[in-house]
């Protein structure tokens, strides 16, 4: 089965989580530590297959940030140190649960992104430069 396009957000999640030093390498698989540090998920990308065991993957069957945080550190999407670095300690879970919108907590996120002096603009340019080469990817789930 064919993953879908991820919710915007998901791509600066991913940027997030590599800035955090969440993500490590375990042989051919990668395990990506949530963002408030108790959850683990094991990710793994081979060729135009991919798996990850976070929610969004598993249950919604989109691209999540796991696996595009793996993808961005293979190099097989663009990765920004910058953008990364502004995204830097974001609560990402508790924001979403708190305002459970998506385009809530994109726009609160990219206002702090703002603030730490990286323009809503480049943002919105890269998150839409990843999600154009994440569909060229065409990832689909094992079987």
């Amino acid at each position: 089965m064919r993953l879908k396009r991820p919710p915007r957000i998901k791509v600066l999640e991913a940027l997030g989580s590599i800035a955090d030093g969440r993500i490590r390498k375990e042989g051919e698989k990668y395990r990506v530590r949530s963002s408030e540090g108790d959850r683990e998920y094991e990710v793994w990308v081979k060729g135009d297959l991919a798996y990850s065991d976070d929610n969004g993957t598993k249950f919604r069957h989109y691209v999540g940030y796991p696996i595009i945080a793996v993808l961005m550190m293979e190099g097989r999407l663009p990765f920004d140190e910058r953008i990364a670095r502004s995204l830097k300690g974001v609560p990402w879970r508790k924001l979403n649960e708190e305002l459970k919108n998506y385009s809530a907590v994109e726009d609160l996120v990219i206002q702090e992104a703002e603030r730490r002096g990286v323009k809503r603009e480049e943002i919105d340019l890269f998150v839409e430069k990843v999600l154009n080469e994440l569909g060229r990817l065409k990832l689909n789930e094992p079987t």
